[in-house]
């Protein structure tokens, strides 16, 4: 092969050697597009006219999705009930309810990741928030410290998953794939890790109830009606804005863009409710949705600009051609794919595995034949690339707390006491990734868990 022939392979390798610089990946992306661009041009290999495509792409395909609208209004919903003081009554209310459950408090964290999960999707300040409230409560009730925060890092890393997902949002325009169509498809995953994380804690906490002492009986509401107002407090408000966000998508009633919208207002009404909707919780609301929105669509920006140059120069027929030399098959392929994400997954963040892998590989999915393992589910549309799509979801799960560069352990450092140490907090981990990847397999094994929903409302 000639050197022009190859330069789809140098980009890559330059895009994987300047993301350990720590320089943005918006400008990383974009640079190594336009800087291969003009190197191709000067080979005679490329024309850089063709470069004004890019902004066309970029305002008609994505500053103009209807769909992405729906990102900032859903980082605005998780924002203010980070604020609001919703989570803090949640968790206090979760604790009461598991009191008699072997490691109630870490099932409690659970329950709580699982709800948040639905009415966030931001994996920072979901780690952030309930590092903040549970972690002191957990060592101040003698839990084992790897046990804590294993169950912290991962319940917090939920919101990548189950619906309303930034992430799902993201991958289904990368994808082509309705919106919709990928939250049903991703709940039954979702919560298939929830209950996989539910279920470790119950059976070691049952053989070993030193690492997890149960809540003392003098804390929590000392009444029946104490109780119940607590729960009319502090359970059903949060339910119910999930029930109203998600469920509207569910039956059609509301696209995903109008539901983020009433997300954002039933969160602003919420912390309303909780008198904490001062000015100064507002503003710092509206400064940090807005950050949080700026550096995800200046990714789009720069992944668009990656991708396009690397079609333009050859980069799927690359692909193509090393697939059809290997000959390992649709399943080979899968596999292979699953793997390097997983391995991407130890030193990137889901953003720039999601914008470098899916826009590549998409395509290539979309032509793989795995005979009668998806029968049965032709009523779901683009039953190859829905079920991919939540594959990739549920690997990615895996980036947030694999070492080094686990960025859900890097927050939960950031803010935990200072006797939790980083080996404390990677020796917690261990067993909640092999979970993730006991739920990845059975997504992969069984494609129902992620396309029966779908095949059953759609």
């Amino acid at each position: 092969m000639t050197f022009v022939e190859l330069l789809p392979i140098f980009m890559f390798l330059a895009l994987g050697l300047l993301l350990f610089t720590g320089f943005p990946v918006a400008f990383i992306l974009g640079g190594i597009g336009l800087g291969f661009a003009f190197l191709a041009q000067e080979l005679g290999a490329f024309n850089v006219a063709r470069l004004v495509i890019i902004p066309n792409r970029i305002f008609g395909g994505t500053m103009e999705n209807p769909v992405l609208v729906a990102i900032p209004m859903f980082i605005f919903m998780g924002t203010m009930l980070e604020k609001s003081g919703v989570a803090k009554d949640l968790l206090n209310c979760l604790q009461v309810l598991t009191r008699r459950v072997p490691g109630g408090l870490a099932l409690s964290v659970t329950l709580m990741g699982t709800i948040m999960a639905a009415t966030t999707g931001i994996i920072g300040a979901s780690v952030v928030m309930m590092t903040l409230l549970a972690l002191p409560v957990m060592m101040e009730r003698n839990y084992n410290i790897p046990l804590a925060t294993g169950t912290i890092a991962s319940s917090g890393t939920l919101g990548i998953l189950i619906p309303p997902s930034i992430m799902l949002v993201i991958m289904s325009d990368l994808m082509s794939i309705p919106v919709g169509t990928v939250f049903v498809a991703a709940i039954v995953p979702g919560l298939l890790l929830a209950s996989l994380y539910a279920l470790y804690i119950l059976v070691l906490c049952h053989f070993k109830p030193q690492l997890a002492p149960p809540l003392p009986d003098d804390i929590g509401p000392k009444t029946p009606s104490e109780f119940w107002i607590m729960i009319l407090k502090s359970f059903i408000p949060p339910v119910f804005l999930i029930v109203i966000v998600l469920g509207s998508i569910f039956a059609g009633i509301a696209t995903p863009t109008e539901a983020a919208g009433v997300g954002a207002v039933g969160a602003t009404l919420l912390a309303l409710l909780n008198r904490k909707l001062a000015f100064k919780v507002l503003r710092d609301v509206c400064h940090r949705s807005a950050l949080t929105t700026a550096m995800l669509f200046g990714i789009f920006l720069g992944a668009t600009c990656f991708s396009l140059v690397f079609r333009w120069l050859g980069g799927e027929v690359l692909i193509d051609e090393f697939i059809a030399w290997a000959g390992v098959g649709s399943w080979g392929i899968l596999f292979v794919l699953m793997g390097m994400i997983f391995f991407l997954g130890f030193f990137f963040d889901w953003v720039e595995i999601t914008l470098i892998v899916l826009p590549v590989f998409g395509p290539i999915v979309a032509k793989l034949d795995f005979g009668m393992h998806l029968a049965g589910f032709d009523g779901v549309g683009e039953v190859a690339l829905i079920w991919f799509t939540i594959l990739v979801s549920t690997n990615l799960q895996t980036s947030f707390l694999t070492p080094p560069f686990g960025f859900a352990l890097f927050y939960m450092k950031g803010v935990a006491p200072p006797e939790v140490s980083i080996q404390q907090i990677y020796k917690g981990i261990i067993p909640f990734v092999l979970l993730q990847l006991i739920g990845l397999g059975l997504c992969i094994l069984f494609p129902g868990i992620v396309l029966w929903l779908p095949n059953a409302l759609l």
